[in-house]
């Protein structure tokens, strides 16, 4: 049997995990499954049991049998910030972290905070939590996990603005999935349990659509089933096992995501790369070929800033991010990947001349043509569905 061999860093991660908070998340695939609700049963539970909780933040969204939970809890002030002449209440993160509780319940991790916060995103309040050793429960709904924008836009016509980086789900803890039948939602719906009644009539006809519930509950499913997989896998991985040996996902090969720096659209090509890697159980590479024309005093400030856009949005999902000077990228990407263990490589389909297309010049085509031993994804952009908000 192959072993794999531990390595200081593998010791340093658990000498680290061990000063971290635990993470533990519930997940939904809408408004209304009982996210909160639970979060806040299982507090009273913590509490019974002596362990020191506290609510750092609880949206109830006015739902009594929501709200009744809240009495008996801790309840950390929220910090009142005005932002263009806008009084919005956020988390105050200081007051959490100066109160040091066992654990702290946080809700809706996807919520971009004000601009006069300390970080742009609730989630990553929480990430400073569990630094600082602060045990956490949150919550969020599936379709705002970055990796699933698209899909979900594609599958649903919903536009969903605030997402969260997968790789926030992958360090998770313990997840727990949420589910219920859609009949049974929309029963929920129309007693008025989710929403005013007077709001029921437009949730039902765009974003509580049955198809489009069947869609987010089928996507919540599968990640969390994912997300059991990829603990199994670490579990096998940290006893010294290989996993590759057992028809994890290893054995197929990591994943790398060739980026331009003007791409169409390399958020779609970030998230499809996420989304295989992830259920690969694998590594991946978001990999950068910078060609004698791409230096940067050559390529204008709004690609650059593109570019870095992009490379930040590939760190949060997950990838680790290369930068290649070549002259040729085609070249340059292939012998990265061989050199890396890549099995899959995900390449944008060229908007380059038609001529270029035809005569396959391109470095889609290339791929194709030169990538032995490789599985070559050539990702089309669909026109985006018009826009819909829940």
């Amino acid at each position: 049997m192959t072993t794999r061999r531990p390595r200081a860093e593998d010791f340093l991660e658990l000498v680290e995990r061990g000063r971290r908070g635990r993470l533990k998340l519930y997940i939904g695939f809408a408004a209304g499954v009982g996210k909160t609700f639970r979060m806040l049963e299982e507090a009273h539970a913590l509490k019974l049991r002596g362990v020191d909780v506290v609510l750092g933040f609880i949206e109830t969204h006015g739902r009594p049998e929501t709200e009744a939970l809240v009495a008996g809890l801790e309840l950390v002030p929220r910090q009142r910030s005005t932002y263009r002449d806008v009084t919005v209440e956020e988390m105050d993160l200081d007051a959490v972290l100066a109160r040091r509780p066992q654990v702290a319940i946080v809700d809706e991790l996807a919520h971009t905070n004000l601009p006069v916060c300390r970080h742009r995103k609730r989630y990553q309040d929480v990430q400073e939590l569990l630094a600082a050793g602060i045990n956490v429960i949150g919550a969020f709904n599936v379709q705002h996990l970055e990796s699933l924008n698209d899909l979900v836009e594609r599958n649903t016509g919903v536009t969903v603005r605030e997402t969260l980086p997968d790789s926030f789900l992958k360090n998770a803890d313990q997840v727990v999935n949420l589910d219920l039948a859609v009949e049974d939602l929309h029963e929920r719906l129309k007693a008025g349990k989710i929403y005013a009644p007077d709001k029921v009539p437009h949730a039902l006809e765009r974003f509580f659509t049955s198809d489009n519930l069947s869609t987010l509950r089928e996507l919540a499913l599968r990640e969390v089933a994912e997300s059991l997989d990829r603990a199994t896998t670490g579990k096998q991985a940290r006893a010294g096992e290989d996993p590759s040996q057992k028809g994890a996902g290893g054995a197929w090969g990591r994943v790398l995501v060739a980026l331009s720096s003007q791409p169409p659209r390399a958020a779609t090509l970030l998230r499809r790369g996420s989304r295989m890697a992830g259920r690969l159980n694998t590594d991946w590479f978001v990999v950068y070929v910078e060609t004698p024309g791409e230096a940067p005093h050559l390529i204008d400030a709004e690609a650059q800033r593109h570019l870095l856009t992009n490379i930040e949005m590939a760190k949060e999902l997950g990838a680790e991010v290369v930068r290649l000077r070549a002259k040729d990228p085609v070249a340059a990407l292939l012998d990265f990947g061989r050199s890396h263990g890549v099995g899959h490589i995900i390449i944008g389909r060229s908007n380059q001349a038609k001529w270029r297309q035809r005569l396959g010049l391109t470095a889609d085509a290339r791929l194709l043509r030169e990538g032995d031993g490789f599985d070559i994804h050539v990702v089309s952009f669909e026109a985006p569905h018009e826009e819909k908000r829940p």
